[in-house]
Protein backbone atom coordinates (compact mmCIF):
# COMPACT_ATOMS: atom_id res chain seq x y z
CA UNK A 1 0.00 0.00 0.00
CA UNK A 2 1.64 3.60 -0.86
CA UNK A 3 1.64 6.28 1.85
CA UNK A 4 2.78 9.89 2.25
CA UNK A 5 2.13 12.32 4.35
CA UNK A 6 -0.81 14.22 3.11
CA UNK A 7 -2.41 14.44 0.19
CA UNK A 8 -3.26 17.55 -1.98
CA UNK A 9 -6.05 16.81 -4.60
CA UNK A 10 -5.73 19.35 -7.50
CA UNK A 11 -3.27 21.37 -8.40
CA UNK A 12 -4.59 24.52 -9.14
CA UNK A 13 -4.22 28.20 -8.02
CA UNK A 14 -5.22 27.05 -4.26
CA UNK A 15 -3.61 23.53 -4.63
CA UNK A 16 -0.16 24.62 -6.06
CA UNK A 17 0.38 26.73 -2.99
CA UNK A 18 -0.88 24.43 -0.71
CA UNK A 19 1.49 21.88 -2.04
CA UNK A 20 4.66 24.00 -2.10
CA UNK A 21 4.09 25.41 1.56
CA UNK A 22 3.84 21.89 2.51
CA UNK A 23 6.84 21.05 0.91
CA UNK A 24 8.39 23.70 1.84
CA UNK A 25 7.63 22.75 5.70
CA UNK A 26 9.37 19.29 5.29
CA UNK A 27 6.43 17.13 4.77
CA UNK A 28 6.20 14.48 2.06
CA UNK A 29 3.13 15.71 0.11
CA UNK A 30 1.79 13.99 -2.86
CA UNK A 31 -0.13 15.88 -5.34
CA UNK A 32 -2.91 14.22 -7.60
CA UNK A 33 -4.16 16.67 -10.45
CA UNK A 34 -6.56 15.37 -13.16
CA UNK A 35 -5.13 17.28 -15.74
CA UNK A 36 -1.69 17.77 -17.90
CA UNK A 37 1.14 19.71 -17.48
CA UNK A 38 1.21 23.36 -17.04
CA UNK A 39 4.51 23.46 -19.45
CA UNK A 40 2.77 24.61 -22.90
CA UNK A 41 3.22 27.25 -25.02
CA UNK A 42 -0.40 28.22 -24.95
CA UNK A 43 0.02 28.66 -21.17
CA UNK A 44 2.86 30.44 -20.77
CA UNK A 45 2.26 33.16 -23.78
CA UNK A 46 -0.06 35.47 -21.71
CA UNK A 47 -2.43 36.78 -25.00
CA UNK A 48 -2.40 32.80 -26.27
CA UNK A 49 -5.19 32.51 -22.94
CA UNK A 50 -7.96 32.23 -25.79
CA UNK A 51 -6.42 29.42 -27.55
CA UNK A 52 -6.80 27.54 -24.45
CA UNK A 53 -9.91 28.45 -22.37
CA UNK A 54 -12.69 26.83 -23.79
CA UNK A 55 -10.28 24.58 -25.41
CA UNK A 56 -11.30 20.92 -23.89
CA UNK A 57 -7.67 19.71 -24.29
CA UNK A 58 -6.93 22.60 -21.41
CA UNK A 59 -10.43 23.12 -20.04
CA UNK A 60 -13.18 21.21 -18.15
CA UNK A 61 -15.33 23.19 -20.32
CA UNK A 62 -18.74 23.18 -17.33
CA UNK A 63 -21.79 23.02 -19.09
CA UNK A 64 -23.91 25.35 -16.69
CA UNK A 65 -27.88 24.29 -16.23
CA UNK A 66 -29.84 26.92 -18.03
CA UNK A 67 -30.61 30.42 -17.09
CA UNK A 68 -33.86 31.63 -16.57
CA UNK A 69 -32.51 34.95 -15.48
CA UNK A 70 -30.63 35.18 -19.18
CA UNK A 71 -33.07 33.86 -21.01
CA UNK A 72 -32.68 30.49 -20.76
CA UNK A 73 -29.26 30.46 -22.02
CA UNK A 74 -26.75 27.64 -20.66
CA UNK A 75 -23.47 29.18 -20.22
CA UNK A 76 -19.82 27.45 -19.92
CA UNK A 77 -18.30 27.91 -17.31
CA UNK A 78 -14.24 27.61 -17.34
CA UNK A 79 -11.19 25.60 -15.27
CA UNK A 80 -8.09 24.83 -15.80
CA UNK A 81 -7.53 21.52 -16.98
CA UNK A 82 -3.86 21.65 -16.72
CA UNK A 83 -1.71 21.77 -13.40
CA UNK A 84 -1.89 25.62 -11.91
CA UNK A 85 -5.83 25.26 -12.48
CA UNK A 86 -7.35 29.10 -13.27
CA UNK A 87 -3.81 30.77 -12.97
CA UNK A 88 -2.83 28.88 -15.97
CA UNK A 89 -5.21 29.72 -18.51
CA UNK A 90 -6.74 33.18 -16.67
CA UNK A 91 -6.68 37.01 -17.86
CA UNK A 92 -3.55 37.55 -15.31
CA UNK A 93 -5.18 40.48 -13.75
CA UNK A 94 -3.82 40.50 -10.25
CA UNK A 95 -6.25 42.24 -7.77
CA UNK A 96 -6.69 41.13 -4.13
CA UNK A 97 -10.33 43.02 -3.99
CA UNK A 98 -11.19 45.57 -0.71
CA UNK A 99 -10.20 45.24 2.81
CA UNK A 100 -14.24 45.16 3.59
CA UNK A 101 -14.28 42.23 2.19
CA UNK A 102 -12.33 40.30 3.90
CA UNK A 103 -13.71 41.82 7.27
CA UNK A 104 -17.12 40.71 6.18
CA UNK A 105 -15.83 37.01 5.69
CA UNK A 106 -14.87 37.29 9.85
CA UNK A 107 -18.48 39.05 10.43
CA UNK A 108 -19.66 35.64 8.66
CA UNK A 109 -17.84 33.58 11.01
CA UNK A 110 -14.26 32.94 9.58
CA UNK A 111 -12.28 34.13 12.37
CA UNK A 112 -9.45 35.07 11.67
CA UNK A 113 -9.84 35.82 8.04
CA UNK A 114 -10.29 39.25 8.53
CA UNK A 115 -7.91 42.21 6.30
CA UNK A 116 -5.44 42.69 8.81
CA UNK A 117 -5.00 38.72 8.92
CA UNK A 118 -4.96 37.89 5.11
CA UNK A 119 -2.72 40.77 4.14
CA UNK A 120 0.24 39.46 5.65
CA UNK A 121 -0.18 36.12 3.26
CA UNK A 122 -0.91 38.27 0.49
CA UNK A 123 2.44 40.16 1.07
CA UNK A 124 4.59 36.71 1.18
CA UNK A 125 3.14 35.60 -1.75
CA UNK A 126 4.22 38.51 -4.05
CA UNK A 127 7.15 39.00 -5.72
CA UNK A 128 5.88 42.62 -6.78
CA UNK A 129 7.54 44.80 -9.36
CA UNK A 130 6.60 47.82 -7.35
CA UNK A 131 8.69 47.19 -4.82
CA UNK A 132 7.72 46.16 -1.12
CA UNK A 133 5.84 48.84 1.36
CA UNK A 134 3.36 47.82 4.40
CA UNK A 135 0.85 46.83 1.67
CA UNK A 136 2.91 44.46 -0.85
CA UNK A 137 5.53 42.22 -0.38
CA UNK A 138 9.02 41.20 -2.92
CA UNK A 139 10.55 37.64 -3.40
CA UNK A 140 7.52 35.90 -2.91
CA UNK A 141 6.44 32.94 -6.00
CA UNK A 142 3.58 34.93 -7.54
CA UNK A 143 5.42 37.52 -9.66
CA UNK A 144 3.40 40.85 -10.35
CA UNK A 145 4.14 42.96 -13.16
CA UNK A 146 3.42 46.12 -14.82
CA UNK A 147 1.32 45.25 -18.43
CA UNK A 148 3.80 44.94 -20.84
CA UNK A 149 1.48 45.76 -23.97
CA UNK A 150 0.95 49.56 -23.26
CA UNK A 151 -1.45 51.68 -26.04
CA UNK A 152 -1.40 55.36 -25.31
CA UNK A 153 -5.42 54.80 -26.00
CA UNK A 154 -5.09 53.20 -22.28
CA UNK A 155 -3.46 56.16 -20.52
CA UNK A 156 -6.57 58.38 -22.20
CA UNK A 157 -8.76 56.07 -20.47
CA UNK A 158 -6.89 56.56 -16.93
CA UNK A 159 -6.83 60.57 -17.75
CA UNK A 160 -10.06 60.70 -18.29
CA UNK A 161 -11.60 58.21 -15.52
CA UNK A 162 -10.09 61.20 -13.02
CA UNK A 163 -11.79 64.34 -15.55
CA UNK A 164 -15.20 61.88 -14.67
CA UNK A 165 -14.78 62.56 -10.72
CA UNK A 166 -12.81 58.75 -10.14
CA UNK A 167 -9.87 59.34 -7.86
CA UNK A 168 -6.07 58.40 -8.83
CA UNK A 169 -5.14 54.76 -6.53
CA UNK A 170 -1.54 54.59 -6.48
CA UNK A 171 -2.15 51.02 -5.81
CA UNK A 172 -5.41 49.31 -6.18
CA UNK A 173 -3.81 46.92 -4.06
CA UNK A 174 -2.01 48.57 -1.71
CA UNK A 175 -3.79 51.36 0.96
CA UNK A 176 -6.37 52.78 -1.36
CA UNK A 177 -8.60 50.09 -3.21
CA UNK A 178 -10.78 52.34 -4.67
CA UNK A 179 -10.51 54.57 -7.85
CA UNK A 180 -8.42 53.77 -11.06
CA UNK A 181 -5.29 52.65 -11.64
CA UNK A 182 -3.11 50.23 -14.42
CA UNK A 183 -3.85 46.71 -13.77
CA UNK A 184 -0.85 44.93 -12.68
CA UNK A 185 -0.44 41.11 -14.08
CA UNK A 186 0.92 37.73 -12.75
CA UNK A 187 3.54 37.85 -15.01
CA UNK A 188 7.78 37.41 -14.56
CA UNK A 189 9.29 38.74 -17.75
CA UNK A 190 6.33 38.83 -20.16
CA UNK A 191 5.25 35.13 -18.75
CA UNK A 192 2.33 34.05 -16.70
CA UNK A 193 3.29 33.03 -13.66
CA UNK A 194 0.89 30.62 -13.02
CA UNK A 195 0.40 29.04 -9.04
CA UNK A 196 2.19 25.95 -10.63
CA UNK A 197 5.28 28.15 -11.66
CA UNK A 198 5.83 30.18 -8.53
CA UNK A 199 4.81 27.28 -5.92
CA UNK A 200 5.91 24.25 -8.25
CA UNK A 201 8.39 24.38 -10.88
CA UNK A 202 10.90 27.16 -9.12
CA UNK A 203 10.03 26.19 -5.56
CA UNK A 204 12.97 27.29 -3.06
CA UNK A 205 13.60 24.62 -0.51
CA UNK A 206 11.96 21.54 1.50
CA UNK A 207 11.31 18.25 -0.03
CA UNK A 208 10.01 17.96 -3.49
CA UNK A 209 6.71 16.88 -3.84
CA UNK A 210 5.52 13.71 -5.70
CA UNK A 211 3.07 15.27 -8.28
CA UNK A 212 0.33 12.85 -10.02
CA UNK A 213 -0.85 14.75 -13.40
CA UNK A 214 -3.90 13.46 -15.54
CA UNK A 215 -4.93 11.48 -12.61
CA UNK A 216 -8.90 11.71 -11.41
CA UNK A 217 -9.71 11.08 -7.90
CA UNK A 218 -12.63 8.65 -7.59
CA UNK A 219 -13.55 9.28 -3.78
CA UNK A 220 -11.78 9.84 -0.44
CA UNK A 221 -11.00 6.95 1.89
CA UNK A 222 -12.56 7.66 5.36
CA UNK A 223 -12.48 5.70 7.92
CA UNK A 224 -14.05 5.95 11.69
CA UNK A 225 -15.43 9.89 10.41
CA UNK A 226 -11.07 10.61 9.59
CA UNK A 227 -9.62 11.01 5.64
CA UNK A 228 -7.12 8.10 5.35
CA UNK A 229 -6.47 8.36 1.81
CA UNK A 230 -8.08 8.43 -1.77
CA UNK A 231 -8.40 6.10 -4.18
CA UNK A 232 -7.98 7.52 -7.79
CA UNK A 233 -7.39 6.66 -11.57
CA UNK A 234 -4.65 6.79 -13.66
CA UNK A 235 -3.72 5.53 -16.97
CA UNK A 236 -7.24 3.46 -17.03
CA UNK A 237 -5.96 1.69 -13.87
CA UNK A 238 -7.79 2.58 -10.03
CA UNK A 239 -4.98 2.79 -7.67
CA UNK A 240 -4.86 3.22 -3.90
CA UNK A 241 -2.78 5.91 -2.13
CA UNK A 242 -3.04 6.38 2.03
CA UNK A 243 -1.60 9.65 4.16
CA UNK A 244 -0.40 9.41 7.14
CA UNK A 245 -1.54 12.88 8.24
CA UNK A 246 -5.04 13.37 5.78
CA UNK A 247 -6.04 14.84 2.79
CA UNK A 248 -6.42 18.43 1.75
CA UNK A 249 -9.17 19.23 -1.12
CA UNK A 250 -8.28 22.11 -3.45
CA UNK A 251 -10.05 21.21 -6.72
CA UNK A 252 -12.19 24.27 -6.83
CA UNK A 253 -15.61 25.65 -6.10
CA UNK A 254 -17.41 23.30 -8.98
CA UNK A 255 -14.91 20.23 -8.25
CA UNK A 256 -14.37 20.32 -4.58
CA UNK A 257 -18.76 19.92 -3.43
CA UNK A 258 -18.61 17.38 -6.11
CA UNK A 259 -16.17 15.68 -4.36
CA UNK A 260 -17.07 15.69 -1.33
CA UNK A 261 -20.37 14.02 -1.90
CA UNK A 262 -19.10 11.51 -4.08
CA UNK A 263 -17.20 10.66 -0.64
CA UNK A 264 -20.39 11.04 1.48
CA UNK A 265 -19.91 14.41 2.42
CA UNK A 266 -22.99 16.47 2.04
CA UNK A 267 -26.56 17.35 2.16
CA UNK A 268 -28.10 13.83 3.26
CA UNK A 269 -30.88 13.99 1.53
CA UNK A 270 -29.21 14.39 -2.06
CA UNK A 271 -26.72 11.76 -1.06
CA UNK A 272 -29.55 9.32 -0.43
CA UNK A 273 -31.15 10.38 -3.64
CA UNK A 274 -27.83 9.59 -5.64
CA UNK A 275 -27.35 6.16 -3.69
CA UNK A 276 -24.83 7.19 -1.70
CA UNK A 277 -23.69 6.48 1.85
CA UNK A 278 -23.70 9.18 3.98
CA UNK A 279 -20.27 9.64 6.07
CA UNK A 280 -21.46 13.21 7.20
CA UNK A 281 -24.66 15.22 6.62
CA UNK A 282 -23.28 18.95 5.89
CA UNK A 283 -26.20 20.81 4.17
CA UNK A 284 -23.99 23.59 3.25
CA UNK A 285 -21.32 21.31 0.64
CA UNK A 286 -22.38 22.90 -2.96
CA UNK A 287 -24.50 25.80 -1.46
CA UNK A 288 -23.75 29.14 -1.37
CA UNK A 289 -22.48 29.35 -5.03
CA UNK A 290 -21.51 33.06 -6.40
CA UNK A 291 -20.12 34.39 -9.19
CA UNK A 292 -20.15 37.92 -10.65
CA UNK A 293 -21.56 38.90 -13.61
CA UNK A 294 -21.15 41.61 -15.95
CA UNK A 295 -21.39 43.27 -19.58
CA UNK A 296 -19.07 45.33 -22.04
CA UNK A 297 -19.22 48.74 -23.70
CA UNK A 298 -17.90 48.43 -26.93
CA UNK A 299 -16.48 51.28 -28.20
CA UNK A 300 -14.54 51.92 -32.44
CA UNK A 301 -11.51 54.04 -32.04
CA UNK A 302 -8.41 55.77 -33.85
CA UNK A 303 -5.04 55.12 -33.09
CA UNK A 304 -3.57 51.40 -32.29
CA UNK A 305 -5.15 49.24 -30.16
CA UNK A 306 -4.14 45.19 -30.09
CA UNK A 307 -6.59 44.72 -32.97
CA UNK A 308 -4.66 46.65 -34.95
CA UNK A 309 -1.84 45.23 -33.90
CA UNK A 310 -2.62 41.80 -34.34
CA UNK A 311 -3.09 42.49 -38.78
CA UNK A 312 -0.47 41.81 -41.52
CA UNK A 313 2.94 43.23 -40.37
CA UNK A 314 1.92 44.42 -37.72
CA UNK A 315 1.19 41.14 -36.22
CA UNK A 316 4.78 39.60 -37.38
CA UNK A 317 6.61 42.65 -35.97
CA UNK A 318 4.75 41.77 -32.48
CA UNK A 319 5.42 38.19 -32.59
CA UNK A 320 8.97 39.38 -33.01
CA UNK A 321 8.94 41.71 -30.47
CA UNK A 322 7.77 39.28 -28.04
CA UNK A 323 10.82 36.61 -28.74
CA UNK A 324 13.22 39.36 -28.55
CA UNK A 325 11.85 41.67 -25.84
CA UNK A 326 8.81 39.70 -23.89
CA UNK A 327 7.20 42.98 -24.67
CA UNK A 328 4.26 44.04 -26.64
CA UNK A 329 0.93 42.95 -27.27
CA UNK A 330 1.67 39.03 -26.82
CA UNK A 331 2.30 40.12 -23.16
CA UNK A 332 -1.54 41.31 -23.15
CA UNK A 333 -3.37 40.19 -20.06
CA UNK A 334 -7.64 40.35 -20.31
CA UNK A 335 -7.53 44.18 -19.14
CA UNK A 336 -4.83 47.06 -18.93
CA UNK A 337 -6.39 49.70 -16.50
CA UNK A 338 -9.30 49.44 -14.40
CA UNK A 339 -11.36 51.65 -11.33
CA UNK A 340 -12.96 50.59 -8.24
CA UNK A 341 -16.61 52.90 -7.77
CA UNK A 342 -19.68 53.56 -6.17
CA UNK A 343 -22.51 53.66 -8.44
CA UNK A 344 -24.95 55.16 -5.64
CA UNK A 345 -24.47 56.69 -2.02
CA UNK A 346 -24.52 54.70 1.41
CA UNK A 347 -22.12 51.87 0.11
CA UNK A 348 -19.29 50.37 2.63
CA UNK A 349 -17.16 49.67 -0.24
CA UNK A 350 -16.93 49.82 -4.23
CA UNK A 351 -19.59 47.92 -5.89
CA UNK A 352 -18.37 47.83 -9.42
CA UNK A 353 -15.38 47.26 -11.30
CA UNK A 354 -14.78 49.25 -14.51
CA UNK A 355 -12.03 47.15 -16.67
CA UNK A 356 -10.75 48.86 -19.92
CA UNK A 357 -8.73 46.78 -22.56
CA UNK A 358 -7.23 48.47 -25.04
CA UNK A 359 -8.79 45.93 -27.07
CA UNK A 360 -12.36 44.03 -28.58
CA UNK A 361 -13.98 40.93 -29.75
CA UNK A 362 -16.59 39.90 -32.22
CA UNK A 363 -18.17 36.54 -32.63
CA UNK A 364 -17.51 34.35 -35.64
CA UNK A 365 -20.49 32.00 -37.59
CA UNK A 366 -19.85 29.44 -34.76
CA UNK A 367 -20.29 32.17 -31.78
CA UNK A 368 -16.25 32.13 -31.08
CA UNK A 369 -14.69 34.76 -30.06
CA UNK A 370 -12.64 36.77 -32.42
CA UNK A 371 -10.11 40.20 -32.69
CA UNK A 372 -12.31 42.89 -34.30
CA UNK A 373 -10.41 43.76 -37.14
CA UNK A 374 -10.49 47.56 -36.81
CA UNK A 375 -8.71 49.42 -33.80
CA UNK A 376 -11.54 48.47 -30.65
CA UNK A 377 -11.82 49.11 -27.06
CA UNK A 378 -14.04 47.45 -24.71
CA UNK A 379 -15.16 48.51 -21.25
CA UNK A 380 -16.17 45.89 -18.69
CA UNK A 381 -18.80 46.52 -15.96
CA UNK A 382 -18.33 44.07 -13.47
CA UNK A 383 -21.12 43.80 -10.22
CA UNK A 384 -18.40 42.80 -7.57
CA UNK A 385 -21.47 41.57 -5.10
CA UNK A 386 -24.64 39.76 -6.71
CA UNK A 387 -27.35 39.19 -4.82
CA UNK A 388 -28.25 35.42 -6.12
CA UNK A 389 -26.60 31.87 -4.50
CA UNK A 390 -26.54 29.35 -6.79
CA UNK A 391 -26.06 25.46 -6.12
CA UNK A 392 -23.90 22.61 -7.39
CA UNK A 393 -25.33 19.38 -6.78
CA UNK A 394 -24.21 15.55 -8.15
CA UNK A 395 -25.73 14.39 -11.69
CA UNK A 396 -25.38 10.92 -10.45
CA UNK A 397 -23.04 8.80 -8.32
CA UNK A 398 -20.81 8.18 -11.16
CA UNK A 399 -17.41 9.80 -10.27
CA UNK A 400 -16.30 10.80 -13.92
CA UNK A 401 -19.94 12.75 -14.04
CA UNK A 402 -19.41 16.56 -14.30
CA UNK A 403 -21.95 18.29 -11.78
CA UNK A 404 -24.88 20.10 -11.85
CA UNK A 405 -24.31 23.72 -11.67
CA UNK A 406 -27.64 26.02 -11.10
CA UNK A 407 -27.19 29.67 -11.12
CA UNK A 408 -28.81 32.75 -11.78
CA UNK A 409 -26.58 35.43 -13.18
CA UNK A 410 -28.95 38.29 -12.68
CA UNK A 411 -31.50 37.32 -10.25
CA UNK A 412 -32.98 40.61 -9.07
CA UNK A 413 -33.84 43.79 -10.69
CA UNK A 414 -31.21 45.56 -7.97
CA UNK A 415 -28.45 43.42 -9.81
CA UNK A 416 -29.47 44.87 -13.21
CA UNK A 417 -30.04 48.47 -12.16
CA UNK A 418 -26.48 48.48 -10.77
CA UNK A 419 -24.82 47.58 -13.70
CA UNK A 420 -26.90 49.74 -15.81
CA UNK A 421 -25.42 52.66 -13.58
CA UNK A 422 -22.33 50.87 -14.41
CA UNK A 423 -22.68 51.47 -18.15
CA UNK A 424 -23.38 55.26 -17.80
CA UNK A 425 -19.93 55.56 -15.49
CA UNK A 426 -18.32 54.07 -18.21
CA UNK A 427 -20.31 55.91 -21.00
CA UNK A 428 -19.05 59.36 -18.65
CA UNK A 429 -15.71 58.48 -18.80
CA UNK A 430 -15.13 58.15 -23.08
CA UNK A 431 -16.78 61.52 -22.94
CA UNK A 432 -14.10 63.36 -21.32
CA UNK A 433 -11.62 65.43 -23.16
CA UNK A 434 -8.79 63.26 -22.58
CA UNK A 435 -10.07 60.50 -24.77
CA UNK A 436 -13.80 61.23 -26.52
CA UNK A 437 -11.70 62.90 -29.85
CA UNK A 438 -10.41 59.66 -30.25
CA UNK A 439 -13.84 57.83 -29.52
CA UNK A 440 -15.69 57.05 -33.15
CA UNK A 441 -18.32 55.28 -32.41
CA UNK A 442 -20.20 52.85 -29.60
CA UNK A 443 -20.73 49.12 -30.77
CA UNK A 444 -22.39 48.05 -27.85
CA UNK A 445 -24.75 48.63 -26.50
CA UNK A 446 -25.28 51.04 -29.39
CA UNK A 447 -26.02 54.69 -29.36
CA UNK A 448 -29.55 53.84 -29.72
CA UNK A 449 -29.84 52.80 -26.27
CA UNK A 450 -30.44 55.58 -24.14
CA UNK A 451 -33.28 55.33 -21.50
CA UNK A 452 -33.10 52.65 -18.50
CA UNK A 453 -35.61 50.17 -20.07
CA UNK A 454 -33.37 49.75 -22.96
CA UNK A 455 -30.77 49.80 -20.94
CA UNK A 456 -31.81 47.01 -19.01
CA UNK A 457 -32.88 45.05 -21.77
CA UNK A 458 -29.42 45.19 -22.98
CA UNK A 459 -27.99 44.22 -19.30
CA UNK A 460 -30.51 41.23 -19.85
CA UNK A 461 -29.45 40.12 -23.17
CA UNK A 462 -25.45 41.06 -23.22
CA UNK A 463 -24.40 39.96 -19.78
CA UNK A 464 -21.86 37.40 -19.33
CA UNK A 465 -20.40 35.36 -16.40
CA UNK A 466 -16.85 36.52 -15.34
CA UNK A 467 -15.64 33.17 -14.11
CA UNK A 468 -15.08 33.65 -10.52
CA UNK A 469 -17.06 30.70 -8.97
CA UNK A 470 -16.94 30.88 -5.31
CA UNK A 471 -18.25 29.99 -1.62
CA UNK A 472 -19.42 26.13 -2.04
CA UNK A 473 -18.20 24.87 1.10
CA UNK A 474 -17.67 28.28 2.75
CA UNK A 475 -15.56 29.02 5.88
CA UNK A 476 -18.06 29.27 9.72
CA UNK A 477 -18.31 28.56 12.59
CA UNK A 478 -18.53 24.75 13.44
CA UNK A 479 -22.49 25.32 14.57
CA UNK A 480 -23.24 27.04 11.95
CA UNK A 481 -25.72 24.66 9.56
CA UNK A 482 -24.55 26.65 6.52
CA UNK A 483 -20.57 26.00 7.34
CA UNK A 484 -18.72 23.19 5.67
CA UNK A 485 -15.24 23.46 7.22
CA UNK A 486 -13.91 25.92 10.52
CA UNK A 487 -11.26 28.77 10.25
CA UNK A 488 -8.48 26.07 10.24
CA UNK A 489 -10.33 25.10 6.82
CA UNK A 490 -11.21 21.76 8.52
CA UNK A 491 -14.25 19.79 7.22
CA UNK A 492 -16.49 19.95 10.18
CA UNK A 493 -17.17 16.41 11.99
CA UNK A 494 -14.35 14.60 9.57
CA UNK A 495 -10.71 14.65 10.78
CA UNK A 496 -7.47 14.77 8.55
CA UNK A 497 -9.80 16.18 5.90
CA UNK A 498 -9.32 20.30 4.87
CA UNK A 499 -10.61 22.01 2.01
CA UNK A 500 -8.83 24.79 0.13
CA UNK A 501 -9.38 26.88 -2.56
CA UNK A 502 -12.05 28.96 -3.81
CA UNK A 503 -14.96 27.61 -2.35
CA UNK A 504 -13.87 28.21 1.13
CA UNK A 505 -14.50 31.87 0.47
CA UNK A 506 -18.24 32.57 2.19
CA UNK A 507 -18.51 35.89 -0.08
CA UNK A 508 -17.25 37.64 -3.40
CA UNK A 509 -14.28 39.84 -2.97
CA UNK A 510 -14.16 42.50 -5.24
CA UNK A 511 -12.64 42.27 -8.94
CA UNK A 512 -10.91 39.27 -10.16
CA UNK A 513 -10.60 36.27 -7.85
CA UNK A 514 -7.56 34.79 -8.18
CA UNK A 515 -5.15 36.26 -6.10
CA UNK A 516 -7.36 35.77 -3.60
CA UNK A 517 -7.66 31.87 -3.92
CA UNK A 518 -3.56 31.27 -4.17
CA UNK A 519 -3.50 33.53 -0.45
CA UNK A 520 -6.12 30.90 0.71
CA UNK A 521 -3.70 27.79 -0.24
CA UNK A 522 -0.56 29.67 0.81
CA UNK A 523 -2.48 30.96 4.23
CA UNK A 524 -4.20 27.58 4.14
CA UNK A 525 -1.09 25.20 4.48
CA UNK A 526 -0.11 27.13 7.84
CA UNK A 527 -3.52 26.46 9.15
CA UNK A 528 -3.31 22.70 8.09
CA UNK A 529 0.41 23.07 10.07
CA UNK A 530 -0.95 24.09 12.82
CA UNK A 531 -3.79 21.21 13.01
CA UNK A 532 -0.82 18.38 12.47
CA UNK A 533 1.04 20.19 15.49
CA UNK A 534 -1.88 20.28 17.93
CA UNK A 535 -2.35 16.61 16.64
CA UNK A 536 1.43 15.89 17.45
CA UNK A 537 0.66 17.45 20.81
CA UNK A 538 -3.00 15.94 22.23
CA UNK A 539 -1.19 12.43 20.88
CA UNK A 540 2.18 12.87 23.41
Amino acid sequence: MEMTDIIVVGGGSAGAAMTGRLAEAGLAVTLIEAGRTDRHMRSRVPALTSAIVQNPDFDWCYQVEPDPSLGGRADIWPAGKLLGGGSALNGMMFIRGHRWDYDQWAAMGADGWDYASVLPYFRRMEDNERGADAWRGTGGPIAVSEGRARYPITDQWVAAAQQAGIARSTDLNGETAEGVDYVQVSQRKGTRCSAARGYLHERRGGKAPTILLEAQLLRLLIEDKRAVGIVYRQDGVEKTLRARHGVVLSAGAMNTPRLLMLSGIGPADHLADMGIEVVRDLPGVGRNLQDHVGTHVVNEVDGATLNSDAQGLRGAWQVLRYALAKRGALTTAIGHAQAFVKSRAGLPAPNLQISFAAFAFDFDERGRLMLRKNPSVSTLVGLMRPSHRGRITLRSADPLAPPVIAHRQLDSELDIEQIVEGIGIARDILRQSSIAAHVKTELRPGAAFTDAAQLRDYVKMASIPLYHPVGTARIGHRDDPAAVVDADLRVIGVDGLWVADASVMPSLPAGNTNATAIMIGDKGADHVLKSLRRNTQQAA
